[in-house]
């Protein structure tokens, strides 16, 4: 049995049934056996592959919003870069080698920050940007000023509370023990509006707080802020709570700590607290569009121009990997954020 099951068993024989978000909070971050705590979870041998491991040119073509960002901005002379969740480090290296060749300016004025909890994949970071970046536990902890802030697949892994509608009265959804097995069921009796009998409602105080927090930011200093994850653009019930271990869907309760937890992000939710912030939010995209308007066909076009014929089809599959409706194009979506008054970001707000 692994160690965090042990843990989860023994507080819920204390004191009873675990609320989702909280049996979420010790799967994903306990401090020592804690999922992200303890490997790195990225890749072919990982559990699962993110866009910038899919292909540099995810990166380069963020940076190029990163620029565009910064001009509308007025070009500040110094400004922090923040990356929240940067993984293995891959997407903030492709932002700085796209940026420091294509707009120096902009890589002169950057400060680097990035926003980790694991001590894995900080090393992971570290071994690819080197030393420059400062880390922080939480954004909060990022100084005050003009800021760039990206986000890719980091609000999905922030817990998640769920509603469940069972004889005509809403129920927190828990974790519990039945025959010696962790399982899913019915907590207390909560409040809640209408719903079909057995409709369950997933909301996210953490992921709104953290949005809250970024919208607050974003009213006091000129900035603006990027955010990529799988979900929906419109608020629905529903289950989205899933569990990945190498590479395939197993129940969330199977091997706590052992397996990526996750939710799909609400982004009119989302939204919604970013404003609440202070900031202005903008209609999101999917991923295929934001990628298709950035540029991603000639860039991969240009390329493919000077490769070989096996590189080709490389090039292929990964930018259908990235846009193709059927893979990641259409399941990710892309927000946008800014300070009151800097405007709508291209390409947000095209026909």
């Amino acid at each position: 049995m692994p160690p965090l099951e042990a843990l989860i068993r023994e507080v819920i024989a204390g004191e009873g049934p675990m609320r989702l978000d909280r049996y979420m909070s010790l799967c994903l971050g306990h401090p020592l056996h804690g999922y992200y705590m303890t490997r790195d979870p990225l890749g072919e041998r990982g559990d699962f592959v993110t866009a910038p491991e899919v292909s540099q040119v995810f990166g380069e073509l963020v940076g190029v919003w990163a620029v565009a960002a910064w001009g509308a901005m007025g070009r500040p002379a110094a400004f922090h870069l923040v990356e929240l969740g940067p993984g293995r480090g891959t997407l903030m290296a492709d932002i700085l080698r796209t940026v420091r060749k294509a707009a120096p300016d902009f890589a002169a004025a950057a400060a680097v920050h990035l926003v980790e909890t694991s001590p894995v994949l900080r090393d992971k970071q570290k071994a690819a940007l080197g030393e420059g970046p400062s880390w922080h536990g939480q954004f909060e902890a990022v100084p005050e000023g003009p800021m760039i802030l990206i986000a890719n697949e980091f609000f999905d892994a922030l817990p998640v509370r769920q509603r469940e509608k069972r004889g005509g009265r809403w129920h927190e959804r828990v974790v519990g023990l039945e025959n010696g097995r962790l399982v899913l069921g019915l907590g207390p009796e909560v409040p809640g509006g209408e719903g079909a009998e057995g409709a369950i409602v997933e909301f996210a105080p953490e992921r709104e707080a953290v949005a809250r927090a970024i919208g607050g930011r974003l009213a006091r200093h000129a900035g603006a802020a990027l955010v990529i994850d799988y979900g929906h653009l419109v608020s629905a019930p529903g289950d989205t709570l899933q569990a990945m271990r190498r590479h395939r869907f197993v129940p969330v309760t199977e091997a706590p700590g052992e397996a990526d937890l996750t939710s799909h992000v609400d982004f009119a939710a989302l939204a919604k607290a970013f404003r609440a912030g202070g900031a202005e939010a903008w209609p999101a995209l999917t991923q295929r569009d934001f990628l298709l308007a950035m540029g991603l066909v000639p860039r991969f076009e240009q390329l493919a121009s000077r490769a070989t014929l096996e590189t080709r089809a490389t090039l292929h599959r990964q930018m259908e990997r990235l846009a193709a409706e059927k893979e990641m194009g259409n399941l990710f979506k892309v927000l946008a954020a800014t300070s009151p008054g800097l405007g709508m970001p291209y390409p947000f707000g095209r026909p």
